[in-house]
C-alpha cells in the first residue's frame, strides 16, 4: 500500500487533471452511476469543531474511497491549521487497500474549490466586475485561486468576522495582483458583485435577498452540515435558478433545505449540477438571472481526486 503525506500529494496535483476527474464524477452521480453511502457527521460543540466520514464508488473504477475530514475553526489562535483529514483507497475489485492519503483535509479543500469552479463555468454571467468572497479561511483563498480559470477579474470585495484574519488576508491577495476592497458589512460586497461565493462555517444568514442584484451568480458551500446557513432563506428562495451538487443531500442541510422547510422552494424546481455539466438541464439562461449554486460536498468528489493524485504515481494503472 502507498503512503504519500500533504507534500508528496501537492506535488503530485494537477488542477486540470483533477478538474476534469470532478466534472465526470458528477456527471456520473447525476446518471446513478455511483454509490454513496449515508454521510456521518460529527459535532464538537465545546471546541467549535465538526467532522464527517464520506465514502464513495463509481460504476466501473478500480477503487472506491473513504475520506474523513474535520474542521475546528478555534485552531489558528492555537497554532494549528482548521482543516484536517486523509483518504484511504481500496481495489475495487479485491477490496485491498490501495493508498492512505495524508492529505490533511487539503484534497477536501481543493475539491470544493474545483466544484466552485465548475458551477461558476455553467453558472456565472458573461461580465463580471467584481467577485465577493465572503470568508477569510484557506477556502476562500483556493475558490478564488480556482475562478481564474473562468474569470480574468482581479476586482474583489472580501468579508470577514474578525479584523485581523481579514487584513491578513486582503494583504496577501493584494500580493498576488488582487485589488481588495475587505469589509465586516456583507451588504456592499453583496450589492458590488456579480459572482460571490460563500465559503464560512455559519450558523446564521449572512447574505440577505434584498441585497443580491440581478445578474448575481452565488456559490454557496459552507452549509455542508445540519445547522449551518450562510444565505438568508428568503435569497435562496428567490433565485431564478437553484442548482445542488445533490439534491437529495442539499435538501437534508444545504441553504436549500432552509427554503424547502419554509415552503419557500419546491425540489421540482431545483437541478442537480451534473446534469448541467452534461447538457441535460440548463445553466444561466439570461444575463439578468440570480443563480445560485449549493455545494455540499459529494463523496464522488473524493474519489476523482484521490484517482487525480493516483494517477500521477501510476497506482491506477
Amino acid at each position: 500500500m502507498k503512503i504519500l503525506d500533504k507534500t508528496q500529494i501537492l506535488a503530485r496535483y494537477d488542477a486540470e487533471r483533477a478538474t476534469a476527474a470532478i466534472r465526470e464524477s458528477l456527471i456520473a452521480y447525476s446518471a446513478g452511476r455511483a454509490q454513496l453511502p449515508p454521510v456521518q457527521h460529527f459535532v464538537f460543540a465545546a471546541d467549535n469543531g465538526d467532522g464527517c466520514v464520506k465514502s464513495g464508488y463509481l460504476t466501473g473504477d478500480d477503487l472506491f474511497a473513504v475520506k474523513v475530514a474535520c474542521g475546528f475553526y478555534d485552531n489558528p489562535a492555537r497554532g494549528l491549521p482548521s482543516n484536517q483529514g486523509l483518504v484511504m483507497a481500496f481495489n475495487a475489485h479485491t477490496g485491498e487497500p490501495m493508498a492512505l492519503l495524508q492529505d490533511e483535509g487539503w484534497l477536501t479543500s481543493l475539491r470544493t474549490a474545483l466544484a466552485g469552479r465548475l458551477a461558476a463555468e455553467v453558472l456565472a454571467p458573461t461580465r463580471i466586475d467584481a467577485i465577493g468572497i465572503v470568508g477569510t479561511g484557506m477556502q476562500a483563498r483556493l475558490q478564488l485561486q480556482a475562478l481564474e480559470a473562468v474569470t480574468s477579474c482581479r476586482e474583489v470585495w472580501l468579508w470577514g468576522r474578525h479584523a485581523a484574519s481579514l487584513s491578513a488576508m486582503t494583504h496577501e491577495l493584494a500580493d498576488l495582483g488582487y485589488r481588495v476592497h475587505p469589509t465586516r458589512d456583507a451588504e456592499p460586497l453583496a450589492r458590488q458583485c456579480q459572482l460571490i461565493v460563500t465559503c464560512t462555517p455559519s450558523r446564521a444568514p449572512i447574505l440577505s435577498a434584498d441585497w443580491i442584484q440581478p445578474g448575481t451568480h452565488i456559490t454557496a458551500v459552507g452549509a455542508d452540515a445540519e445547522g449551518k446557513q450562510e444565505l438568508e432563506t428568503a435569497l435562496t428562495a428567490r433565485a431564478d435558478r437553484v442548482v445542488a451538487d445533490a439534491v437529495a443531500q442539499c435538501a437534508a442541510y444545504g441553504e436549500i433545505s432552509h427554503a424547502l422547510k419554509a415552503g419557500l422552494l419546491a425540489e421540482s424546481s431545483l437541478s442537480e449540477l451534473g446534469k448541467v455539466l452534461a447538457g441535460e438541464q440548463p445553466g444561466r439562461q439570461h444575463a439578468d438571472e440570480i443563480t445560485l449554486a449549493d455545494l455540499t460536498g459529494l463523496a464522488v468528489q473524493d474519489v476523482a481526486i484521490a484517482k487525480s493524485i493516483l494517477a500521477a504515481t501510476g497506482q491506477t494503472d
